[in-house]
């Protein structure tokens, strides 16, 4: 997040870089920077001469470094973004010799989604000394719900831990699909309303009762009525309940309760900080421990994994979801 300030910093005090490379695995940030330059960089009156979007697919390095080279038209600057600059990767250290003398009136912007250039090569190592070299790290899921509650608050809005715990079990760490739905709650919800599952489920759809993260509750508690209605519910709607999804999260909430056994320090800042949980959620781990001693969760463990393979045909075959969701429920007893 600091080298984003840095970047928006230098947009805004008009001292911009003659090269941005944007890369990495994680395109939401990719396109936030690209936005934030196109939209700040030039007045409204400029952009019409000076401003050029290219893509990837349709060009080559030749044609963007020409553009580049031009000299803008009744500005101080032009800018230049290459949207899908990955599909040039072939050709990409041909870029390396405008790198090393860039025209200085210039602010050309590539997004290079979903790749990364070698560090070990002449254009990463140029462009590091020239312009501004930027990694989009893709987040680990652990990391999804504060970075939904920071984007939350960033606008003045709050949501309950449960709540983003949801959003991150049903859209997964896609960022640009999640700011997506929280701007349709942020667009209905007051400022002074916390976000709770309730409303995610009035609005957006997800069922704040039946799914994969009140399952792991149901199951942790040994409160097997509850975990049989879940289970119930999936096998009548698997489309929106893949079998696959449901023992992903299973089989990481008994190897996080295997390394709460292993854990001298119980107290929720310790459990927090060793199994990447918010705190919050540290109570479940607390209860779920209680019924399933260390032997037990190994037992589980390795249960769950030849489910995983039983339901991909190993070992079995034409099993169905609801099957392999009753024989998953009997796992737990």
């Amino acid at each position: 997040m600091d080298r984003i300030k840095e970047i928006v910093a230098d947009i805004d005090n008009k001292t911009p870089k003659p090269i941005y490379f944007l890369m990495g695995d994680e395109p939401y940030y990719i396109d936030k920077i690209s936005q934030y330059i196109s939209d700040n960089t030039l007045t409204e009156d400029e952009k019409g001469f000076n401003q050029m979007v290219l893509y990837g697919k349709e060009t080559n390095i030749e044609e963007i470094v020409a553009n580049a080279k031009r000299f803008p038209m009744m500005a101080e600057r032009q800018v230049v973004i290459v949207k899908e600059a990955q599909h040039l990767s072939r050709t990409i250290e041909n870029l390396t010799r405008y790198a090393e003398n860039p025209q200085p009136s210039t602010v050309l912007v590539f997004c290079y989604k979903y790749k990364k250039l070698d560090k070990r090569k002449k254009l990463y190592k140029t462009i590091q000394k020239q312009g501004e070299l930027y990694e989009s790290k893709k987040l680990y899921e652990n990391q999804v719900a504060e970075w939904i509650r920071r984007t939350l608050s960033g606008k003045k809005y709050a949501i309950s831990p449960k709540a983003s715990a949801l959003l991150v079990e049903f859209l997964g760490t896609d960022l640009s699909k999640i700011y997506n739905e929280l701007s349709k709650l942020m667009a209905i919800v007051p400022n002074s309303a916390e976000i709770s599952p309730e409303i995610i489920e009035e609005h957006i759809g997800f069922s704040k009762d039946f799914n994969n993260f009140e399952l792991k509750k149901a199951v942790g508690e040994k409160d097997i009525v509850k975990a049989s209605r879940i289970i119930d519910y999936f096998s009548n709607n698997p489309k929106d309940n893949p079998f696959v999804v449901t023992i992903a999260t299973l089989n990481n909430f008994f190897i996080q309760l295997l390394q709460y056994h292993g854990l001298s320090d119980h107290s929720p800042n310790a459990v927090s900080k060793t199994l990447g949980v918010n705190p919050y959620f540290v109570k479940e781990f607390a209860v779920a421990a209680k019924n399933y001693p260390m032997k037990k969760v190994s037992q589980i463990i390795s249960g769950l994994r030849e489910l995983d393979l039983k339901s991909k045909g190993v070992g079995a075959q034409n099993i169905g979801q609801a099957d392999l969701l009753k024989e998953l429920l009997i796992k737990f007893s």
